[in-house]
């Protein structure tokens, strides 16, 4: 009896941890480095667990890592704002590793701010 146990809380166990690496935490991202720029969105995805825009600024197209949907819709974010072509300004961190990938803060649409964090 006490070997199912141990099978279905392993089980359980690596379940849970096989989502960690989807999941877009604060750790992965140089907080020590700060990027504020303006770009125009090229794509915008508004799915679980985080928000995605893919954002040129100059000739370089970053990736952009928002807040989950939840709190980008409970900050009143006009999701509607963000598609392709618009202008959005953006205040975050470079990942650590990932070459433009970066992870935002805040976000300014249309000169009001939401902060993501």
């Amino acid at each position: 009896m006490a070997s199912i146990k141990n099978i279905v809380v392993g089980i359980l166990f690596l379940i849970s941890v096989s989502f960690i690496p989807l999941h877009h935490g604060w750790a992965d991202y140089d907080q020590t480095k700060v990027l504020d720029y303006t770009g125009t969105v090229q794509e915008f995805t508004f799915e679980n667990p985080h928000a995605l825009a893919k954002i040129k600024n100059k000739n370089k197209i970053w990736t952009v890592y928002l807040a989950p949907t939840s709190r980008m819709s409970d900050r009143g974010v006009p999701n509607d704002k963000l598609a392709k072509g618009s202008t959005l300004r953006v205040v975050g961190y470079p990942h650590k590793e990932v070459k433009d990938e970066m992870r935002a803060e805040r976000i300014f649409i249309e000169e009001t701010k939401y902060e993501l964090r």
